[in-house]
C-alpha cells in the first residue's frame, strides 16, 4: 500500500481531485508515516521539489484526524519574501480542508495582526522575530495564543543554523513549547545540508521523543546541469552579455552585494533591459515589484542578492545567471535550483566573472559541486550575547523573571546547554552590575539605565538579534524607495550633485533630514551609485583549497568559455610555485613575505595572530595567504614557522578589535573579555589552520 493511503481522506481527496496530482512524489510519500508518527524530522530534496507538500500534507492529515484547534502550527520561514510568496499556496491547502492560514511579519499590517490574536488561524506563517515580538507584547495573552501549538514547520533550515538566527529561532521554538505545555513537533525542511544528522540534532536538542533525517537516496547528478563559466572582465561587460543573451527570456541574475546588484540593474536598464532589483534595503512596495516580475513577466531580468536563493517559488524562470562567484557550493545549489522546473528544461547556471580572482573561484566552486561536496552547516560558538537578549525578552514576556527560572524556559536550548553554568551567571552578574536589570528578592527586572538603553520603541530592538548600520530612508513624494548607507551621501567633489541607485533607477538628492533619517530625491537620469557597509564570511579552507589545486593543474574542464580558458592560463602563469603538496612563501626579503596557504579567511587569520605575536613587524592576512612584515633574520622565522605545529589553540585566537566588539549586539551585557573570547572563536578556524601548519614550507624568491 502506498503511503498517501495513510493520510486523512479529506486531504487524499483534494490532493487527487483539487489540485489534480495523478500522485505524491517519491520523497513525499516516504516521509508520511514519520510526519504522522509525530517524529521529529529533517527533510532533504532538491530545490523546488516539493518540500512543502511533503511536510504540509502529513501535517494538515494530522490536524484533522486529532482534531487539532486553535493555533496549531508554526511556518517558520528565514525571509518575508519566503513566507509572502508561500501564503498563497499553504492558504489554498487550508481552505480546501475546512482550516485557515494567516501571515504574520514586520510588514503585515496592524489590522492583520489585531485578527490573529482575536482569532488564531490554525496555520500561522512567521518569522523568528515575529514570533518574539507576540510573547512579550502586552497586546497578546500568550498562553491562549500558543496553548495549542502542535507542529512546528522550518523552511530552508540551513539558513538559520549557520548563524546567531539559529540560535535565536532555537529559543524561542523552547518559549513556546513551554506555553504549549506538551511536545511540539519539529520539521526542517532543507535542500542543501552537508551535515544533516547534525542539524538534526541541533534543530531537536531539547526535543524528547524519536527524530531523524530522511534524505532522498540519489542526488540529481551534475551532467543533467548545464553550468558554464565566461570571463567577461567588467560589471558594464557583464551587463552587456546579460541583455544580449537568451532575449525573450526570463533570467535571474544573482550578486554578492547589494552595491553590484544596483550597479549591474542600473547597467541593464541602460541598455533597455526590461531589469528588475532586489535585495534587503530596498522597500516593500520595490521588492513586491521584483517578486511578482517573477510570476507574471518573460523578458524580462530579475537582479538579486542572496534574498532570492531561498525556496521562493520563481514561476517559469529560464535562467541563472552568476556575477562573479557565491562563497559556498550551498548557495550555488539553492541559486540554480530556480531553473529547470518545467518538464524538458533542465537546471542551469551561467557564471560571468569580472576578475580573475572570481574567475578561478567559480572554476573551484563548480569542481567542488561536481565531486558532490557540500559545506556543513556550523553554529556559531559560545552564543552568550543570545542569552543575554533572552533574559530581557523573558523578563519582558513575564514582567519579571526569578534569577533561574530561565532555566525553565531555555536551559535546555543546545546553545546554552552546553555553556558551564559560572559563565552564565557571570552575564547575569554583569548585567545586574550594569544595571540592565535589578533583582528584588529573587525577580529580574529591567532597571532604568537598561529602559534608556532598550526601551525605545517599546523595546523592539531586543527583539532584533543583529546589530544593523544606521540607514537613512530614501523618499520620492510620499513613496518609500528603501535605505542606503550615510556613505552614500558624500559628494564625490564640491557643489557636484548626489545621485543614488536604487531599484536600478537613478535618484537625484535634494535634502538630506539628518535627524529624521530621511533623504529626499527625485528621478534622475546620470547614473547613481550607492554603498552599504557590511563584510562577508570570508573563503572557506575547502574552497580556497580547491582553488589553489585548479592553480597547480593544467587541465581545463567542461562548461570553460575559450575566455575563462585563456584567463585561467594566464593566472596559472601568475603563480607556476604553487604546489597541492606543500605551502610557499613568496620574496626576496624579510619584509613583505607572502605565506601563500589558500586556508580560508579564518584559518589565515589565526596564523597571522600567532606569528605577529612573535614579531616586532606585522602580520596580516586575507583568504589565501599571510603577509609578514618584519625585519628579522631568514632563519628566525624558518624557527618560528617550525614551532607552529606545537601551540596551543589559544595561541591562534587572532586580534578582535574595539570595534568588533561595540558591533556585537547586546555586547555591553556581556563582560569584555567574554565578548572578545566569543568573537575570536567566531573567526577561527582551527582544524583548517593544523592541515596548514602540518604542510611543508617551500621558499621562493620574488621573480625567480
Amino acid at each position: 500500500m502506498s503511503n498517501f493511503e495513510l493520510l486523512h481522506p479529506a486531504v487524499r481527496h483534494h490532493v487527487v481531485n483539487s489540485l489534480g496530482w495523478r500522485s505524491l512524489r517519491p520523497f513525499q510519500d516516504a516521509v508520511i508515516p514519520r510526519l504522522l508518527a509525530g517524529e521529529h524530522q529533517i527533510v532533504l530534496a532538491p530545490t523546488a521539489g516539493g518540500k512543502t507538500e511533503a511536510a504540509a500534507f502529513p501535517i494538515l492529515s494530522r490536524m484533522l484526524t486529532e482534531d487539532w484547534r486553535g493555533l496549531s502550527v508554526l511556518y517558520v520561514c528565514p525571509i518575508k519574501a519566503l513566507l509572502n510568496n508561500l501564503e498563497t499556496r499553504l492558504s489554498r491547502y487550508c481552505e480546501l480542508l475546512g482550516r485557515r492560514a494567516a501571515l504574520r511579519h514586520g510588514d503585515t499590517s496592524a489590522t492583520s495582526r489585531r485578527r490573529i490574536v482575536q482569532d488564531p488561524p490554525d496555520v500561522l506563517l512567521t518569522t523568528p522575530e515575529s514570533l518574539e515580538v507576540m510573547l512579550v507584547s502586552s497586546r497578546v495573552d500568550e498562553e491562549i495564543l500558543f496553548g495549542d501549538l502542535r507542529a512546528v514547520i522550518i523552511d530552508e533550515i540551513h539558513a538559520f543554523a549557520g548563524d546567531d538566527r539559529g540560535w535565536h529561532l532555537l529559543a524561542v521554538l523552547d518559549r513556546v513549547t513551554k506555553l504549549a505545555g506538551h511536545p511540539v513537533q519539529r520539521i526542517g525542511l532543507s535542500a542543501t545540508v552537508g551535515n544533516p544528522q547534525a542539524l538534526c540534532d541541533w534543530l531537536t536538542g531539547s526535543c524528547d521523543g524519536p527524530r531523524g533525517v530522511y534524505a532522498p537516496a540519489t542526488a540529481a547528478p551534475a551532467a543533467a546541469a548545464d553550468v558554464a563559466i565566461d570571463f567577461v572582465g567588467s560589471i558594464e561587460n557583464a551587463a552587456t552579455v546579460i541583455s544580449r543573451l537568451h532575449r525573450g527570456e526570463k533570467r535571474l541574475v544573482f550578486c554578492e552585494s547589494r552595491a553590484r546588484a544596483e550597479a549591474i540593474g542600473t547597467e541593464l536598464e541602460r541598455l533597455g533591459t526590461t531589469t528588475f532589483v532586489t535585495h534587503s534595503s530596498l522597500s516593500v512596495s520595490e521588492r513586491r515589484a521584483a517578486e511578482d516580475a517573477f510570476a507574471n513577466r518573460e523578458n524580462c531580468v530579475i537582479v538579486a542578492t542572496s534574498v532570492l536563493e531561498l525556496g521562493i517559488d520563481v514561476g517559469d524562470l529560464d535562467r541563472v545567471i552568476q556575477i562573479d562567484s557565491p562563497g559556498r557550493v550551498a548557495g550555488f545549489l539553492q541559486r540554480m535550483g530556480r531553473t529547470g522546473r518545467r518538464a524538458g528544461t533542465t537546471r542551469n547556471c551561467l557564471f560571468l566573472a569580472t576578475t580573475p580572482t572570481a574567475l578561478v573561484q567559480a572554476a573551484a566552486l563548480v569542481d567542488l559541486w561536481r565531486d558532490g561536496f557540500v559545506e556543513p552547516v556550523v553554529p556559531p560558538a559560545e552564543p552568550f550575547h543570545l542569552f543575554a537578549q533572552q533574559l530581557l525578552t523573558l523578563v519582558l514576556q513575564e514582567q519579571g523573571l526569578g534569577r533561574s527560572a530561565w532555566r525553565d524556559w531555555v536551559g535546555r536550548m543546545p546553545g546554552f546547554a552546553v555553556q558551564p553554568p559560572e559563565a552564565l551567571e557571570r552575564v547575569i552578574d554583569h548585567m545586574l552590575a550594569e544595571r540592565i536589570l535589578f533583582e528584588d528578592q529573587g525577580i529580574l527586572a529591567i532597571d532604568e539605565p537598561g529602559e534608556r538603553r532598550y526601551g525605545w520603541r517599546h523595546y523592539m530592538e531586543v527583539m532584533s538579534v543583529f546589530l544593523s548600520p544606521p540607514l537613512l530612508t530614501v523618499v520620492h513624494g510620499r513613496t518609500d524607495l528603501g535605505h542606503v548607507d550615510a556613505s552614500s551621501l558624500m559628494p564625490k567633489a564640491k557643489d557636484r550633485p548626489i545621485i543614488l541607485s536604487l531599484a536600478a533607477r537613478s535618484w537625484l538628492v535634494r535634502s538630506i533630514d539628518w535627524p529624521r533619517g530621511l533623504v529626499y530625491a527625485e528621478p534622475a537620469t546620470d547614473p547613481g551609485t550607492s554603498r552599504w557597509r557590511g563584510n562577508g564570511p570570508g573563503l572557506s579552507y575547502a574552497l580556497c583549497q580547491r582553488m589553489r589545486a585548479l592553480l597547480a593543474d593544467d587541465g581545463e574542464r567542461p562548461g570553460w568559455s575559450s575566455r575563462a580558458r585563456e584567463a585561467i592560463r594566464t593566472a596559472r602563469d601568475e603563480f607556476p610555485w604553487v604546489s597541492v603538496d606543500a605551502t610557499t612563501m613568496v620574496g626576496a626579503r624579510q619584509r613583505d613575505l607572502k605565506w601563500w596557504t589558500f586556508a580560508g579567511r579564518a584559518a589565515n587569520a589565526g596564523l597571522a595572530a600567532a606569528i605577529g605575536r612573535r614579531i616586532a613587524g606585522s602580520a596580516t592576512f586575507d583568504n589565501f595567504s599571510v603577509t609578514i612584515e618584519d625585519g628579522q633574520e631568514s632563519d628566525s622565522l624558518a624557527d618560528i614557522l617550525a614551532s607552529l605545529p606545537g601551540l596551543a589553540d589559544e595561541e591562534f585566537l587572532p586580534v578582535i578589535d574595539t570595534d568588533a566588539v561595540n558591533a556585537l549586539k547586546f555586547a555591553d551585557c556581556l563582560p569584555r573579555d567574554m565578548a572578545t573570547r566569543m568573537l575570536q572563536l567566531r573567526s577561527s578556524d582551527i582544524p583548517a589552520l593544523r592541515r596548514v601548519v602540518a604542510e611543508p614550507v617551500r621558499r621562493v624568491i620574488a621573480g625567480e
